[in-house]
């Protein structure tokens, strides 16, 4: 594979994971549901209304 292929590439491979965030962030307000990280070894919850855009 090229240098050209692999870039393309990866930006499809991005920009399909930014689609599935965003969808289920949409998803998520719709229920009013929350999304858990862990940050320096503590649970976060953060609400899906707080990530919209």
């Amino acid at each position: 594979m090229n240098n050209e292929k692999i870039v393309d590439l990866r930006e499809k491979i991005l920009k399909g994971i930014e689609l599935s965030f965003e969808k289920s962030i949409k998803t998520k307000q719709k229920s009013h549901g929350k999304f858990v990280y862990v940050k320096d070894d503590k649970i976060i919850f953060i609400k899906a209304k707080e990530l919209a855009k």
